[in-house]
């Protein structure tokens, strides 16, 4: 069972049930049944080997006791307890390796799983959730699903066989001297699980506020610009402080948990009971004195059990509320969906808008489906999430350049991503090639519309592998070209490595012009059908914007264009001009017929 909603998907992916946090886990274990399986053979053969050097102890203790004895029989008992000694030895190695791969196997699995959800969440997602937290869950939550199977599930299975195995062990020597060990081991399961009862909404308290102090720490980062430009050190370490107090308190508050664990002196108390019942029995005549010294032995392994029951459920509990943040991201609903069987065609170009309204609610967003929006134009303030774009409708021919134009916050970056499906129309449709966006496939759309923002993202990568980022296998010869039209090559080679120049964390190595420049080849390499060109000279100076406005007009032909600019010198060469006032379509035509007629568009000249 996966997510229904998704943007993308991986060609290899699995299908995992994702109801709870324990059926996901299993389902990702289902996945390889034998080394499970595997490991409890080898925990069984492990305890049976330790069980039974135990037992051949006491046979010992019996030849020893018993006058005149042969040194054959003691050999015999020497040799047992040697092969006892290999069996508990190797077993506990391939006990140790098949729960370490299936650790090593569930952690890759869940977080390729999770890695792949996130690629497919919606921009509304992502604009949302909080970038350090999401780490959080993507490293430290996933590897804790590691270590809920090794060590932990690894030595829950062993202490049970360490407890069941050398019961079985005590009954053969006399079923009499069950009676303390099931006493206490009724006392123990009782035990454990109220611990775990009160020691489950403290683990998932405690990563959930390990994931708020991770955010809060990349934030403080992240922005360490602004930190320093505005003297913030002091606030942000303040609150750091206090987010790492209020951490160490809930780890403080599981200790006091693990402190109030009872069981090891109960062990110590019900071992003394048992040696004084075996100490009778031996006087009665039931059993011998080296049965007596077995059952110590056999009994004393439930003490590995009883210790490490503190430490191994309380990984398990923590791997389940690390299982249960990483599900809880999985299962985030995504506003779109990538449509795989939606229209796949070459795009001509004509791009129409019907009585579109967007706003940033989840209503609007995606939510609902196709022709169940609800129409709104209006401007009542009651209203939850007064619309961005109120009933914008237009339409633009293949090949045509239309700059949007308006003050800043009128619509124009929502309008231009509503074309790609970036987010999705709250009420009317916006069609491309006649077809609503919706009923297209999301690859088919979005592989043939370029969008070059303001804000350029650079990944830390070479400057050859962010031009060639949306072209898979690009060849050298066709990102040259590229860097060229967009006026990118000059500066490109001045650095020692050229092409293979590393540009840092988002570009950190390159100025905002030569960041654009690079967007642009990005953009060119690609050659989609539609442009979107989102203020994207704005850190260009007016030499260079020259010249990558002819690689610009010479690019735009035969594809459209969307320009989002305040620049007059590329407002006029549009075809067509777009006026947004207040998320409404105030007047659209070209530039001397809105100069001649439109007083709002007149002011905005003014100013530019």
């Amino acid at each position: 069972m996966v997510n229904a909603s998704s943007e993308f998907r991986s060609g290899e992916e699995i299908s995992y049930d994702l109801r709870s946090p324990g059926r996901w886990v299993v389902s990702h274990l289902l996945r390889y049944p034998w080394l499970p399986a595997l490991a409890a053979l080898f925990s069984l053969a492990n305890n049976i080997g330790y069980s039974g050097l135990q037992v051949l102890v006491g046979k010992g203790f019996d030849v020893l006791a018993k006058p005149g004895w042969a040194v054959a029989q003691l050999a015999a008992v020497a040799l047992l307890m040697a092969g006892a000694a290999v069996l508990n030895g190797t077993a506990g190695i391939g006990r140790n390796l098949s729960f370490e791969l299936l650790a090593q196997r569930i952690e890759r699995d869940s977080r390729a799983e999770l890695y792949s959800s996130l690629l497919g969440k919606s921009q509304t997602f992502h604009s949302s959730a909080r970038v350090g937290d999401i780490m959080a869950r993507a490293t430290n939550d996933v590897h804790f699903l590691n270590l809920m199977f090794s060590p932990g599930l690894s030595l829950i299975m062993d202490s049970c066989l360490t407890a069941v195995v050398p019961l079985v062990m005590v009954a053969l020597i006399d079923p009499r001297l069950l009676l303390v060990p099931c006493v206490f081991i009724v006392f123990l399961v009782l035990t454990v699980w109220e611990y775990n009862r009160r020691l489950n909404p403290a683990t998932d308290e405690q990563r959930g506020k390990f994931g708020e102090l991770n955010a809060s720490l990349a934030d403080a980062l992240e922005g360490i610009e602004t930190v320093k430009a505005n003297l913030g050190e002091e606030r942000e370490i303040k609150r750091f402080v206090e987010g790492a107090g209020a951490l160490r308190d809930l780890y403080i508050r599981i200790a006091k948990m693990q402190g109030k664990y009872w069981p090891l002196l109960v062990f110590a108390v019900c071992w003394g009971l048992g040696f004084l019942h075996a100490l009778f029995l031996w006087r009665s005549g039931g059993i011998t004195l080296g049965q007596v010294v077995s059952y110590m032995l056999l009994y004393n392994g439930l003490r590995f059990a009883t210790f490490i029951s503190i430490f191994s459920f309380n990984l398990f509990q923590m791997g389940l509320s690390s299982a249960g943040r990483v599900l809880e991201t999985i299962n985030a609903k995504s506003d779109l969906d990538e449509n795989p069987s939606g229209r796949s065609a070459r795009v001509e170009g004509r791009v129409e808008f019907r009585d579109v309204s967007f706003s940033f609610t989840p209503a609007a967003l995606g939510a609902a489906p196709k022709g169940a929006e609800t129409a709104y134009c209006g401007d009542d303030p009651s209203r939850e999430g007064s619309p961005v774009l109120k009933c914008v409708s237009f339409s633009v021919e293949p090949g045509q350049t239309v700059a949007i134009v308006g003050r800043t916050g009128s619509g124009k970056t929502s309008l231009a991503r509503l074309v790609n499906r970036i987010f999705d129309v709250g009420s009317g449709a916006v069609l491309v090639d006649g077809v609503d966006v919706r009923d297209w496939s999301l690859e088919s759309l979005r592989s043939q519309v370029a969008s070059i923002e303001q804000d350029v993202f650079l990944f830390s990568r070479s400057i050859a592998e962010n031009i060639g980022f949306g072209v898979e296998g690009a060849a050298r010869g066709a990102i040259v070209e590229a860097a060229k039209a967009a006026q990118a090559h000059d500066f490109i080679m001045g650095f020692d490595k050229g092409y293979d120049t590393e540009v840092g964390e988002r570009g950190v190595t390159l100025s905002g012009g030569q960041k654009q420049r690079i967007a642009i080849a990005r953009a060119f390499l690609v050659d989609p059908r539609i442009l979107i060109l989102d203020d994207s000279t704005s850190a260009i100076d007016s030499r260079t914007e020259d010249e990558i406005q002819k690689a610009m007009r010479l690019a735009s032909e035969g594809r459209t264009t969307f320009l989002i600019t305040h620049r007059l010198s590329q407002i006029r060469w549009a075809d067509r001009i777009l006026l947004l006032e207040g998320g409404r379509l105030a007047d659209s035509g070209s530039h001397s017929e809105l100069l001649a007629r439109c007083e709002d568009y007149r002011r905005l000249f003014a100013r530019v």
